[in-house]
């Protein structure tokens, strides 16, 4: 696996006619609170990954680097798009589902026509479109890296704001993961309205609500 992501796979598709290519990923599937956020980027074929210095899977970069990262994609992708599955949507449909609800809704989001789809590790259905599924594609693709660090800070954007409706939970800090902080908090306050009842430790939480008629 190379150390950091290129367009060797985007280059390929390029060269075969396939000048939309957009990468897909995603961000939010593990926390207790908040929504699943999903974006797709599409590089110009022109587009050189000497462009945006730094570019990385999301997770290897600090809050900071994403940050800066993250303006300069939009700048110089030909599109973006963010799509958002709810906590609501999370708990009607499953984690699953709602992430790729959220991922074809960051297609749609994008405005211009997509030829291919490069996205992270999920098999999307996508009505005749092709679509690769590619494992810590994050890693490999300068596209689907892209989309995991515009997914990212938009997310951490919106649990911010979360934190300052509701007070007491720390979002801003834990951005709704399931840490010793958000637990102590959700046992202490209760579920918030963006906490995801269908998770277990949000479950066991309202259990014991109905079993001993309040929250410790």
């Amino acid at each position: 696996m190379p150390t950091k992501p290129d367009c060797s796979v985007e280059r390929l598709l390029w060269g075969q006619g396939y000048l939309q290519v957009a990468g897909v990923d995603e961000v939010g599937r593990g926390p207790l609170a908040g929504p699943v956020i999903a974006a797709a980027v599409v590089f110009s074929p022109t587009f050189k990954d000497s462009i945006l210095p730094g570019l990385n899977d999301s997770k290897k970069l600090s809050a900071l680097a994403r940050e800066r990262l993250s303006p300069r994609i939009q700048e110089f992708a030909q599109g973006v798009g963010i799509g958002i599955a709810s906590n609501d949507e999370i708990d009607a449909l499953g984690i699953t589902d709602a992430t790729k609800t959220a991922m074809i809704r960051a297609i749609r989001k994008l405005g211009s026509h997509v030829d291919h789809l490069l996205v992270d590790a999920i098999p999307l259905s996508t009505g005749g479109l092709p679509c690769r599924a590619i494992i810590h594609g994050d890693a490999l693709c300068s596209s689907i890296a892209a989309a995991s660090i515009v997914a990212k800070v938009a997310r951490d954007g919106i649990m911010r704001k979360m934190d300052v409706l509701y007070p007491g939970y720390s979002f801003s800090q834990h951005k709704g993961y399931p840490t010793k902080i958000h637990i102590a908090a959700l046992e202490k306050l209760g579920p918030s309205p963006i906490h995801r009842r269908s998770f277990a430790p949000v479950r066991h939480v309202l259990a014991s609500t109905i079993h001993n008629g309040s929250y410790s």
